[in-house]
């Protein structure tokens, strides 16, 4: 009896860590139909936070490229493209990093943090934050 109710215990708090981390697959959803359009990856490497699109919605856009980007990603695939690279833990936030925006080529500063548990904000700016524009990203189910 005490295994199971230790496993229970330990599944449950793998479970509520796993729900409060920033890291896993979210949901980018287009701002004026509110449908998903891609999936991104969060993921830690070196104690750092990147992501990278891992699932692009439109069957027509599975091969699209970043006609705009410059640089090493100039005429990439969007699928399966880091956008976001460096970003360190800030107490609350991850910061300190870039986010890549494939729809126009530009690269902003940026910060994320996990507003709710489901629910992750990204702020892409340049120079200071009050320049800038806020997303969500919602957590895949």
């Amino acid at each position: 009896m005490k295994k199971v109710v230790f496993t229970f215990f330990l599944f449950a708090l793998t479970v509520s860590i796993n729900a409060q981390s920033i890291f896993g697959k979210w949901e980018n959803r287009d701002e004026e139909t509110g449908k998903v359009d891609s999936v991104i990856e969060v993921y830690e490497k070196d104690g750092k936070a990147y992501a990278k699109i891992v699932e692009i919605t439109d069957q027509n856009r599975q091969d699209a490229v970043c006609d705009k980007c410059k640089g090493k990603n100039k005429d990439k695939k969007i699928l399966g493209m880091n956008i976001l690279t460096g970003l360190e833990k800030d107490g609350d936030e991850w910061s300190g990093g870039k986010i890549l925006d494939p729809k126009n080529g530009k690269k902003y500063k940026c910060y994320i943090e996990l507003v709710e548990a489901d629910k992750l904000k990204i702020r892409g700016y340049i120079g200071f934050s009050l320049l800038g524009r806020t997303a969500y990203w919602f957590r895949k189910k």
